[in-house]
């Protein structure tokens, strides 16, 4: 018996580990099928409860005391799954409201407001939850859940609360009946870099992260 099933045959459906992989998995399925549709006018509010249950997961794993994995050095996962056509799929049927307006950091005084796109920031969730999930069916499951702790702190937590916000944007439009503005020509394209994005928010972390979350990313 592999290590995997020989994890999978004692799960504790009580156990904390166990509650997070499920929600995990659950949003892994549900936005890779709703990828794969052709019914934009169902998609949204699907997808605004699956992230809602997902933010769910990530605010009791932020509430959580910092996750120690077993092992000082992160055990090699393997190559990445690609997303490109996860990502394509869901571009293509939210194209009218996949750009949206995002400030960063809240709490920046006069922070700009810069271009995201939800099929981008969905497949960007989905690459770091799928990265944990290889642990935890693997048997590493404090690797997984430091993993799922750190990146909800420095990466899909914010992303999803932002798609989140979007999502639910669309839906108070639609339902009361108040027509979508024009974003001027607003697009991703036009923004800053991934590049520049990615350092700034890494920037934030830095500062705002202490301890084990911290400390393990540098070795």
């Amino acid at each position: 018996m592999s290590d995997a099933t020989l994890h999978d045959s004692t799960r504790n459906p009580d156990d904390f580990s166990v509650q997070i992989a499920d929600q995990v998995e659950s949003f892994l399925v549900a936005v890779t099928e709703v990828a794969k549709g052709d019914e934009p006018g169902s998609a949204v509010p699907f997808l605004l409860l699956e992230v809602s249950q997902l933010l769910l997961a990530g605010g009791r794993l932020g509430a959580h005391e910092d996750m120690v994995p077993d092992e000082r050095y992160e055990p090699d996962p393997g190559p990445e799954a690609d997303v490109d056509q996860l990502r394509e799929n869901l571009a293509r049927l939210l194209e009218p409201v996949d750009v949206y307006s995002e400030v960063f950091d809240p709490y920046a005084p006069r922070t700009a407001p810069v271009p995201a796109r939800i099929s981008d920031d969905l497949a960007d969730v989905i690459t770091d939850l799928r990265h944990g999930m290889v642990h935890y069916r693997a048997g590493r499951t404090s690797e997984a859940l430091w993993w799922w702790q750190f990146s909800y702190f420095s990466n899909w937590g914010p992303t999803a609360s932002a798609v989140l916000r979007a999502l639910q944007s669309v839906l108070i439009h639609v339902r009361l009946n108040q027509p979508l503005e024009e974003l001027d020509g607003l697009d991703t394209d036009q923004a800053m870099g991934d590049e520049t994005l990615e350092f700034e928010a890494g920037q934030v972390m830095a500062e705002e992260i202490g301890g084990p979350l911290g400390m393990r990313q540098g070795n």
